[in-house]
């Protein structure tokens, strides 16, 4: 697991890491650390990669946690942020970059380890996958990672979150098949998938994913569609 903490105090930042490394002893995680104190090499150091988690301090020089956290979610939006800081009057702005959480300074151990916990078992979810056969030979794809997948011909398109293309000499039935077992995966027309995390809004006809690229839903899936995406988001 790929941990960034960000904050310009360095003892803060250092007991941080501690308790995070103890968490991470304890929970049998195998956990890679990157500090950093300023968000300017955070952003520098980290765009282009990923990160499971970001830990970021909303009072800083330059730049503050928010606008950063914003920016982050921007190219990565899997990334789970946490905000840490002495004052709860960011909390609102804080939801703004979809935190998974925001721990008041000092941060106890036990809170924080409630928040890695619930981090942890989203980072399993994300690290879904499966192998695709493709002309090239085989290629791993993370669901996290995938749009939608549409049959043209004999082949499958994935369309992936960072804008590539894989695809696949396996046929759409076999694809639809082993995808559909999985949890949200959704066929919403003869020839498209789609995956719901990564589905931004919906009409009657069309389903515009978080890219802004659209994809249609046929009329005898329209209702299935919509009853499956509000129990993702309303949860009971």
């Amino acid at each position: 697991m790929r941990i960034a903490l960000c904050d310009d105090n360095q003892d803060f930042l250092q007991s941080t890491a501690n308790l995070i490394r103890q968490w991470a002893a304890e929970s049998g995680i195998t956990a890679e650390l990157f500090p950093f104190d300023n968000g300017d090499a955070l952003l520098s150091k980290i765009t282009g990669t990923h990160m499971d988690i970001v830990f970021l301090d909303i009072l800083m020089p330059l730049q503050n946690g928010i606008d950063i956290g914003r920016e982050l979610r921007q190219h990565d939006n899997v990334v789970q942020i946490i905000y840490l800081t002495s004052s709860p009057e960011f909390a609102l702005e804080s939801y703004e970059t979809k935190a998974q959480g925001y721990l008041l300074k000092p941060v106890s151990y036990e809170k924080l380890k409630e928040t890695l916990d619930e981090c942890g078992h989203t980072c399993t979810i994300h690290q879904k996958n499966m192998v695709l056969k493709t002309a090239q030979g085989y290629q791993r794809v993370y669901f996290h990672d995938i749009e939608f997948a549409e049959a043209q011909n004999k082949k499958v398109l994935f369309y992936l979150r960072t804008g590539q293309v894989i695809t696949t000499i396996t046929p759409f039935h076999v694809v639809e098949d082993q995808f559909l077992e999985e949890d949200g995966f959704f066929k919403c027309h003869r020839s498209y998938l789609v995956y719901f995390p990564n589905v931004d809004h919906f009409n009657a006809s069309e389903i515009f994913m978080k890219s802004g690229l659209r994809v249609p839903i046929a009329r005898g899936y329209s209702k299935a569609f919509k009853e499956v995406f509000f129990s993702l988001m309303f949860p009971e």
